[in-house]
């Protein structure tokens, strides 16, 4: 069977559903293919669910500039669209040496427009978290928290969803694409004239299909594990440590209900195949994490701890390297017209989504 659309999204992730939002906007009759039974199943189920500020990212990189553009919208998306969140704030704390990581970070947000920022030192800490332990840090007042399956419903609206749909192949055909696909039992072939591959973790994957496309990054695999805490949090803010190699350190969130959970941490993966992945968290989490959250919250007991979820996260470098951005390739890139590959979309992903999606269009059309 033979069908044909103006634009299709592979990968219905709050990214995907973002940019096929987008487009429908533009005025595209838009078809989103998801290779699993329902929406946001991998990446965006597995988070932590915050409305990052953009204090984390190089001047000038496409996690700074997206990020902080993506908050804005965010907000703005989920105000209009009765999608729960809330602007709850952050901490960064630090302890006694770790001075130059605060003042980093403080840089770094300046240069990338966030100027909220309020320095706090150890009563202002207490103040505001009285279980809190900590000599200087951070309020990040902008950061917030949302309901990310809420938002992913919102941003579905009316675009085309087809559930179960895994793409075969990409080539080039007469204006535009033909795209095979596999629904169930049933072959089709999809004739559009934009295609952009917002798989996530299967991103490359995705485009060892495409016809004519060579460059593609490599994918390394960053596992996080979370734990819940049982009964109620003594906390009113997200608290974070200064940031760790390849993650943000262990710190707590909140969910819409006020439970606490903890994580991520950072494990890499051996191997780079997706569907090798154990998202399974084992007993043992409460022992690890309980010392390193201690450093900052003493009155934690372990006990408290048990095993939430996993994530994992498609990062563009490895092991020991620093953190890559955002790779968003479109044929100024590649020389495919109409085409456009999201590759190492981590976090700030999700709160970056809506300006992620008009980054793509604007590549699209130009």
């Amino acid at each position: 069977m033979d069908l044909s659309c103006d634009s299709v999204v592979i990968g219905a992730g709050a990214v995907g559903l973002a940019v096929a939002r987008q487009l429908a906007r533009a005025g595209h009759d838009t078809v989103i293919l998801e290779k699993n039974a329902h929406i946001g199943m991998e990446t965006s189920a597995r988070n932590s669910e915050v409305i990052h500020a953009g204090l984390y990212y190089p001047q000038g990189s496409l996690k700074a500039r997206l990020c902080v553009r993506g908050k804005a919208l965010l907000y703005e998306f989920c105000a209009a669209h009765g999608v729960p969140h809330r602007r709850i704030g952050k901490l960064v704390v630090g302890q006694a040496g770790q001075e130059s990581q605060i003042e980093a970070l403080v840089h770094a947000a300046q240069a990338n427009g966030v100027t909220d920022l309020q320095p706090l030192d150890r009563a202002a800490i207490a103040a505001l978290e009285p279980e809190v332990s900590a000599e200087i840090g951070l309020l990040s007042p902008s950061t917030g928290i949302l309901d990310s399956h809420q938002y992913m419903l919102a941003l579905l609206g009316d675009v085309t969803l087809v559930r179960e749909a895994k793409m075969t192949g990409l080539r080039r055909g007469g204006d535009g694409w033909h795209v095979s696909v596999r629904d169930g039992d049933e072959d089709l072939m999809l004739e559009s004239r934009l295609v952009v591959n917002a798989a996530g973790l299967w991103a490359q994957a995705v485009a060892r299909h495409i016809e004519g496309l060579t460059d593609i990054p490599p994918l390394y695999l960053a596992k996080g594990r979370y734990a819940s805490l049982s009964g109620p949090a003594p906390f009113r803010h997200l608290v974070y440590p200064v940031p760790e190699p390849g993650g943000l350190g262990v710190h707590v969130t909140l969910d819409m209900t006020g439970q606490a959970r903890f994580g991520p941490d950072v494990e890499w993966l051996d191997g780079n195949d997706p569907a090798a992945i154990d998202y399974g968290v084992p007993d043992g989490i409460a022992a690890d994490f309980a010392p390193r959250i201690a450093r900052w919250w003493p009155g934690l007991r372990a006990e408290r701890l048990t095993p939430d979820y996993s994530g994992v996260r498609p990062k563009l470098s490895g092991p020991g390297a620093a953190n890559a951005d955002f790779r968003i390739d479109g044929p100024a890139a590649h020389g495919l017209p109409g085409r456009v590959n999201l590759f190492g979309i981590e976090s700030p992903g999700l709160t970056a989504s809506l300006a992620i999606a008009e980054y793509v269009e604007e590549m699209l059309h130009e």
